[in-house]
């Protein structure tokens, strides 16, 4: 079973690890799609701290996912799913952008068969980017 998550991942902490660890339970290869800086910038009005190559790098190096890819630019964030094929996706406890559409993106793309599941927050008093990055 093919896992994927997204996020921005600037600066890795154990909050992102555990969102990782928890992902990995739901299948056998787990696919992380970072944020690209453009996009990063949209969303959050601000550029992250991290470049997305070093973002890429450290999510990639931290030995809990099998694959880190870098998202599409561009107007379609839901691209890239279709291009990975996933059999689940995996959301962050506090991830909105892009999941609040994604039950009525996936089967307009002929990916009605895709799971979405929302995990657990892990001590989000202390790990949380927002906070880590002030």
């Amino acid at each position: 079973m093919k896992v994927l998550v997204f996020g921005t991942f600037d600066g890795l902490h154990e909050g992102h690890k555990d969102f990782f660890r928890q992902a990995r339970e739901f299948g056998d290869y787990l696919t992380v799609v970072i944020g690209r800086d453009s996009t990063v910038e949209r969303v959050k009005k601000r550029l992250p701290k991290f470049t997305e190559l070093e973002r890429q790098k450290a999510v990639q190096e931290c030995g809990l996912v099998d694959e880190a890819v870098l998202g599409n630019e561009g107007s379609d964030p839901y691209k890239i799913i279709e291009q990975i094929k996933p059999d689940i996706i995996c959301l962050g406890y506090d991830q909105t952008f892009f999941a609040d559409k994604l039950a009525e993106e996936l089967p307009k793309r002929g990916l009605e068969q895709v799971k979405v599941e929302r995990l657990k927050a892990h001590k989000p008093e202390i790990f949380k980017s927002s906070l880590l990055n002030k």
